[in-house]
């Protein structure tokens, strides 16, 4: 991978972000990190399109784009789920998706190649119980990147989803450990995800070795996914 390119990670203090920020970095990818943590490169509110939009302009050209930015949301049953809490998720999961692929995925039309990876959930098509905005909210990150995949498929632009089962990491820490433990006994290998694991499939997805595939959803799950 040339060392010209640039990649925004949103969600990068921690978690998936940050394994992928510190994977494409090997690689020799300039790594620019926006979070609303300490340590970022832009304290960024990625639900805020106007702030999102600002970033954009200041950052400049970028090739890849890595949407890592998420929140669990509220564990309930959907009968007991909080309307901001719902809408937060939401607000966050979708909504900051959505206003990072339209700053930025027109310039990389413009320049004839780019990578944008959103990190989906397993539970965005299995739906996990207890967790109906999480999983609803990673469900339209699923179909907005197989719109969007589709619409810049002939661009040099290729969009793809991921959709890990349970990964260590910081946003797992706040799920409701019923909630944790049911959804780490689907998976047969029986352990949880590591987040190295996870960014080798983004690494792979954001390089040129990737030229076929858009529009798609990877499975990292430990043998969970069965479609």
């Amino acid at each position: 991978m040339s060392s010209a390119r640039t990649a925004v990670i949103t969600g990068a203090c921690s978690g998936l972000g940050a394994a992928a920020a510190t994977r494409l970095a090997a690689d020799g990818v300039n790594v620019v990190t926006l979070d609303l943590a300490d340590g970022a490169d832009l304290h960024v509110d990625v639900s805020d399109a106007h702030a999102v939009r600002d970033a954009a302009g200041r950052i400049g050209p970028v090739d890849i784009l890595i949407n890592s930015a998420g929140i669990v949301g509220p564990n309930a049953p959907l009968w007991e789920i909080p309307l901001d809490g719902w809408e937060q998720t939401f607000a966050v999961n979708v909504r900051g998706t959505f206003n990072t692929c339209q700053a930025f995925a027109p310039g990389m039309r413009d320049r004839g190649w780019g990578r944008i990876v959103n990190i989906a959930s397993m539970a965005g098509k299995d739906g996990n119980p207890n967790m109906s905005p999480y999983s609803a909210s990673k469900a339209a990150v699923i179909a907005l990147t197989k719109s969007l995949g589709k619409e810049l498929a002939t661009s040099g632009v290729l969009v793809n989803a991921i959709a890990p089962a349970v990964i260590e990491t910081p946003m797992n820490a706040g799920t409701g450990p019923e909630a944790l433990a049911h959804i780490t006994s689907l998976i047969p290998m029986r352990r949880v995800g590591r987040p190295e694991e996870v960014a080798e499939l983004i690494a792979w997805l954001v390089s040129d070795k990737v030229s076929f595939s858009t529009g798609a959803v990877y499975d990292i799950s430990g043998g969970r996914a069965t479609y």
